[in-house]
């Protein structure tokens, strides 16, 4: 009994832990703080990290001491046969015999230690290898970003989605009490058909657009669960709401952030490129000098017609051996500088593609933060346009059913209504987008 109780919560203990690891609601921070986990791509970019710290190694470990053995075993199955003069063994002068110097089976058995005295390519090798990790490093910062920014729009157009459902389920209520009462009016035949068939069609158009949004809803759920780096399918609840959110992200402080493209993710993106060119050229002119490299080796070899390597009684003979090797270059016809040339040419390229990048980055700040400036501008005169379209249709509502305005006036006091509830949902979502834009760009994320 003891022992079946200890299964059961020893298994309630692992789904809570499961379940801990699969949100089910998330505000926009959670959201981002669980993608730079979870996001497949920010776990690869993490590996790549991983791996370049694997090669930086991998690129040191060439410079120091290396061990290799080796185990021959040799059994010739048809022997080679020399010929000598049959006077070195007692015979006639100008006869020869036939001899086989080697015995039927042999064993070998050395190994070897080396290590490299001087190689200008290997230390060009490990600068390149530091060179790399910061590449990768600063790719996973550059991943980073681009995941928070793609979060906050995927978390954006769900909420987006779920404000413009609210609304067209209200502006559904309220057009399907006035179609009930315009019809009554009507078959009183104080009403003409037309205004009947105008507020039908009203009512049809903005249905037909709750449809419309709430597959559009499915799809960002599904989008956002794959940012995420959850399936697709799972049921996520977000507790931001937009309008809360927008007013969150308005904050002119950071339009007064000092731009400096240096320090930047894209400029130091294309530093490295242009310090991995210029390492690229070493590399290229070392291999004009000369190579030093010394070992030492010793073995044991075993000789016999027979197979008797495992018994005591075979004769094992001792040998050692020390050399150094320089290797000189000298003539290369030209290839050598030819390579050099390219090298050189590829840095000058990546030297003025690091001036283009930062001036780029100037370019894209400036307008990262005129659209940002835009955006609240923007929002705060959508929200007026809202106010005044709210009070125009009020009215027009009023005049029709007193029988003072036309159900002409009415539609288009509506329509305009609904377009201004969906410019202000948009207007809020560019608030928050642009500002996200304005912070990859400037690659300071900021939280107000």
């Amino acid at each position: 009994m003891k022992k079946t109780l200890t299964i059961i919560v020893t298994f309630i203990l692992f789904q809570t832990g499961f379940s801990q690891e699969q949100p089910s609601s998330l505000s926009l921070q959670e959201a981002i703080d669980y993608a730079l986990e979870n996001n497949r791509s920010s776990i690869n970019a993490t590996r790549d990290i991983d791996a370049a710290k694997q090669q930086k190694w991998e690129t040191t470990a060439t410079g120091l001491p290396q061990i290799s053995a080796s185990v021959d075993y040799q059994n010739y199955l048809k022997q080679q046969v020399s010929v000598i003069p049959a006077e070195f063994l007692g015979g006639q002068e100008g006869e020869f015999a036939e001899v086989v110097f080697s015995t039927k089976q042999s064993v070998t058995a050395f190994a070897t230690l080396s290590q490299k005295i001087f190689d200008g390519s290997y230390i060009v090798g490990l600068q390149s290898a530091k060179v790399y990790l910061e590449i990768s490093k600063n790719a996973k910062v550059k991943t980073d970003l681009e995941v928070r920014k793609a979060v906050i729009d995927a978390y954006g157009n769900v909420l987006l989605a779920e404000e413009s459902i609210a609304i067209l389920e209200r502006n559904i209520e309220v057009l399907e009490k006035n179609l009930y009462e315009t019809n009554k009016i009507f078959e009183n035949g104080l009403e003409e058909e037309e205004s009947v068939e105008q507020l039908k069609i009203t009512l049809s158009g903005v249905k037909s657009s709750l449809s419309n949004t709430n597959r559009l809803k499915k799809l960002a759920y599904q989008m956002l669960n794959f940012t995420l780096g959850l399936d697709v399918h799972d049921t996520l609840t977000l507790t931001d709401n937009l309008e809360t959110l927008t007013e969150n992200n308005i904050s002119l402080n950071i339009l007064d952030i000092e731009e400096n493209p240096e320090s930047t993710i894209d400029y130091l993106i294309a530093s490295n490129d242009a310090e991995a060119k210029s390492l690229l050229l070493k590399l290229e002119k070392s291999k004009a000098l000369p190579t030093l490299n010394a070992f030492i080796n010793g073995g044991y070899s075993g000789y016999g017609d027979e197979f008797n390597f495992t018994k005591k009684s075979q004769d094992w003979f001792g040998s050692s051996l020390f050399g150094v090797s320089l290797d000189i270059p000298i003539f290369s016809s030209g290839m050598r500088n030819a390579s050099t040339q390219r090298a050189q040419i590829n840095l000058e390229k990546a030297e003025t593609e690091l001036t283009e990048t930062e001036q780029r980055i100037k370019l894209e700040i400036a307008s990262a933060k005129s659209d940002y400036q835009f955006a609240i501008e923007d929002y705060d005169n959508k929200k007026e346009n809202l106010e005044l379209a709210e009070r125009i249709e009020t009215k027009n509502q009023t005049k029709f059913f007193e029988g003072i305005g036309s159900s002409f006036e009415l539609r288009q006091a509506q329509t305009q209504l609904y377009a201004a509830q969906q410019e202000l949902l948009q207007a809020m979502l560019d608030v928050v987008n642009s500002k996200a834009v304005l912070e990859t760009v400037l690659n300071t994320p900021i939280n107000n």
